[in-house]
């Protein structure tokens, strides 16, 4: 077991088609005992572009912090992990690369069977969920007015997101942490675990879908108060 100081600062990053706004009951459970905590809001245009936005926020704080990403927030924290304020990385169902690898690789060759997530063909570079079907892949256990809401709220992902490949993958140097979503319907649990178990995370099984972070607010929670005590 290798124990740290507690670190009070959270750093949270959000993934492809939504925004910020989902982790408003992660942030105040984190919030009530103490934690300061920030949310990024990638632009979602390039990796570049994401990396750069967490790091303005990460240059902010006056000590370590934990980064925790969702989804495709998992590449983003990858690279922006190497921030000498990062002390430790929370992938959320997660894509969690290695060097040289981007979403679009990871997502090249899904397993037969594995659950096709219903992304509509680019348009202007971008990329949406189709709104008939973004709450069965994306949101199951979530209220079905805030599935609505996040559906109808999507932000555009850019294909340079999707395309942008990790050059430093953060997680080589610093402790990571894994919360696998069991009922993921994006990112398969069976690649979630082994991605999680190449990174040698500390990992969690939680019951739910993509939107862990929205759903299992506590759950959640409780994985990154672990990770700023240091426990593995």
């Amino acid at each position: 077991m290798v124990i740290m100081n507690s670190i009070k600062n959270v750093v949270l990053v959000h993934g492809g088609f939504v925004d910020g706004s989902g982790w408003e009951r992660v942030y105040g459970i984190l919030r009530d005992k103490g934690y300061r905590v920030s949310i990024v809001q990638n632009p979602t245009t390039s990796l570049a572009d994401d990396v750069a936005a967490t790091s303005r926020v990460l240059d902010q704080l006056d000590g370590p912090a934990i980064l925790v990403g969702h989804s495709y927030g998992g590449v983003v924290i990858t690279e922006a992990g190497n921030h000498p304020k990062v002390a430790s990385l929370v992938y959320v169902a997660a894509f969690a690369p290695d060097a040289g690898e981007s979403v679009a690789s990871l997502i090249a060759n899904p397993p037969p069977g594995a659950p096709v997530p219903p992304i509509l063909p680019p348009k202007d570079g971008f990329l949406f969920l189709d709104r008939a079907k973004f709450a069965a892949s994306f949101a199951a256990d979530l209220d079905p007015k805030v599935a609505a809401f996040r559906a109808d709220s999507q932000v555009p992902w850019g294909v340079a997101a999707l395309e942008g490949a990790v050059r430093e993958p953060a997680w080589r140097k610093k402790p990571s942490w894994y919360i696998i979503a069991t009922d993921d319907k994006m990112i398969p649990p069976p690649a979630q675990h082994a991605m999680s178990k190449r990174i040698e995370a500390s990992v969690s099984e939680v019951k739910g879908s993509h939107a862990i972070y929205e759903s299992q607010p506590a759950a959640v929670a409780t994985v990154i108060e672990r990770a700023s005590n240091g426990a593995r």
